[in-house]
């Protein structure tokens, strides 16, 4: 059994893999600023996508994607944004998604907040 900081990272790695073989263009991963930290940035053509990576061992708490609260979906936005604004990108086309990974399986929950 790894402990849990230990196996977020584990599934993250799985997460950018997973991207990168969907044609993800990964940009940063673990990137921090004043509002938190966005575990994955991706490009997708002309579409940035902001990952959060959710990796359980058991259900016991419910599924991974329920810990991505109102609260850390506000932080990611207000993150997303920043990223952006600090690179100068102008864009509209941002795309917020999921991943929850458990017992090896990962589902990619694309647009999984506004």
């Amino acid at each position: 059994m790894f402990k849990p900081h230990t196996l977020g990272k584990i599934g993250e790695a799985n997460a950018v893999l997973f991207l990168k073989n969907k044609g993800y263009k990964i940009l940063k991963v673990n990137y921090v600023n004043i509002y938190g930290e966005i575990d994955i940035i991706a490009q997708l053509k002309k579409q940035y996508i902001f990952v959060e990576v959710k990796t359980k061992s058991n259900l016991n708490y419910g599924f991974p994607q329920e810990e991505v609260t109102k609260i850390k979906q506000i932080r990611i936005k207000k993150g997303a944004l920043e990223f952006l604004k600090l690179r100068r990108i102008s864009t509209d086309k941002i795309r917020f998604d999921v991943i929850e990974i458990f017992n090896d399986t990962i589902n990619h929950i694309e647009d999984a907040f506004y």
